[in-house]
């Protein structure tokens, strides 16, 4: 019995005032529960160091160095170049109406040339028995090797003329020690015949003035150094003293 009034009692306490004692401790155990949870919450935040606060960077030692360049801008800005005047076209060269012909290669004018005659002859009619070679090595009869050739072995009899190829002046009346009795006739214009492996005592002497066609001499046998060719007249040409080939002067 005394405890069912007590009971009672403590359920009347409880819905009368009790009620607003239990709503009272509920509220202070949320307050002081949420102030720890902000002071946790706050420490926390504040016992942390912000991100790099305390990096460093080392940078090592160097020694004096020229001044760095400084930064291209990614678009630098475009000059702007003057555009070049046009050129006017070129005016044609005056030009006569009717002009000369050039000269036929190796046939120079008279006047230019200096030559006293542009007309020339073989001095002798016959095969011609070795060639002018001096780019390219021919077999040489006598020696029996392989060597240049300066001039025409034109095959004659000894005893037959020997004549000027063209008019010109007597300038050498030699004996050579390998090429015999030679001739030399000087034509102007730097060009000059030779004529070799002739008879003793030609007819011309230094300084005589030839015409084309004049006899200058006999073939003979003077030429030791041709001596396994037969009977013939060695001939040689130069222009400036340079070889030339006889060819280039001699008709077709």
């Amino acid at each position: 019995m005394r405890n069912q009034g007590f009971m009672k009692k403590l359920g009347d306490f409880m819905l009368g005032k009790g009620f607003y004692i239990v709503l009272f401790l509920c509220v202070a155990t949320i307050g002081i529960s949420g102030y720890y949870l902000l002071q946790t919450v706050v420490g926390g935040v504040g016992g942390v160091e912000p991100a790099g606060a305390s990096a460093s960077v080392t940078i090592p030692d160097q020694g004096p160095s020229r001044p760095a360049a400084p930064a291209t801008p990614s678009n630098p800005p475009v000059e702007e170049v003057p555009a070049e005047p046009p050129i006017p076209p070129a005016e044609p060269a005056d030009q006569p109406d009717d002009p000369e012909p050039l000269a036929e290669k190796g046939r120079e004018p008279e006047e230019d040339q200096g030559l006293k005659s542009t007309v020339f002859t073989w001095p002798v009619k016959g095969a011609v028995l070795r060639d002018y070679s001096v780019e390219t090595l021919s077999l040489d009869p006598t020696l029996g090797d392989w060597r240049t050739h300066g001039g025409l072995d034109i095959a004659a009899a000894q005893g037959v003329q020997v004549i000027s190829m063209s008019a010109g002046t007597v300038s050498k009346v030699y004996e050579d020690g390998l090429m015999g009795t030679t001739v030399v006739v000087d034509h102007g214009g730097g060009l000059q015949s030779w004529y070799c492996n002739l008879a003793p005592e030609p007819s011309v002497q230094e300084g005589d003035t030839v015409e084309i066609g004049g006899v200058l001499g006999r073939v003979g046998g003077s030429a030791i150094a041709e001596v396994g060719v037969g009977s013939h007249l060695h001939l040689e040409t130069t222009l400036d003293g340079q070889m030339v080939d006889p060819r280039e002067y001699l008709p077709q």
